[in-house]
């Protein structure tokens, strides 16, 4: 998978999708510095969730941006997305990729070195690590240091995303320490004092 370091931002839905989003979305795509689209919803049905993901595929698709489900192979190859993510209670990443083939698959590894190792080993798109920081998008059980980051490099050419609680004031010292994207979410979508499209643009 390649790494381009001005796509940094791998930027995950916000919990509810509203009439606006769409424009927001499209906007912040302009800005050519986004990697990812992680469709992450919790509360829709999967008829809704099928109407959402297509919509949101093409825009993907017209900027040039992987768009990935959060949790659901069956969906990921029901939408024909770009890949998957999968949490530790999710499905098997073996079972996954019998579903999905040669798609994107990345694994949450939470702050284990040991998880890890082994997602490397099943052959994970990438790996990642959080939370850094407190979130509001969903409750901190894990919590990951910069120290992980540059462990892991050390033994793997995996992408590493960073997961969790990533705003304007703490995203540089990630990607100086080894991250290669960043996971954002409420920070673009439940900014108060930045439109989506002003959020992603403070960070450069």
């Amino acid at each position: 998978m390649k790494i381009n370091k001005k796509k940094f931002i791998y930027l995950i839905s916000p919990n509810k999708i509203t009439r606006y989003f769409y424009q927001n979305l499209k906007n912040a795509f302009k800005t050519g510095k986004i990697s990812f689209f992680q469709l992450r919803l919790k509360n829709y049905s999967l008829e809704k969730k099928i109407k959402i993901g297509k919509k949101i595929k093409n825009l993907c698709k017209q900027s040039n941006v992987k768009f990935i489900i959060n949790d659901d192979p069956l969906l990921a190859l029901k939408l024909n997305a770009d890949g998957c993510h999968l949490g530790q209670k999710d499905m098997d990443i073996k079972k996954a990729k019998k579903i999905l083939g040669k798609k994107i698959i990345g694994v949450t590894c939470h702050n284990s070195i040991h998880l890890a190792k082994k997602a490397i080993k099943a052959n994970a798109s990438y790996i990642a690590f959080g939370a850094f920081f407190s979130s509001k998008t969903k409750k901190t059980k894990y919590v990951a240091s910069i120290n992980i980051l540059n462990k892991v490099k050390k033994f793997t050419k995996t992408p590493i995303v960073a997961i969790g609680g990533i705003n304007f004031e703490n995203y540089k010292n990630l990607l100086l320490n080894n991250a290669n994207f960043l996971a954002i979410s409420s920070y673009i979508w439940k900014n108060k004092k930045y439109k989506p499209l002003q959020a992603i643009e403070r960070l450069k």
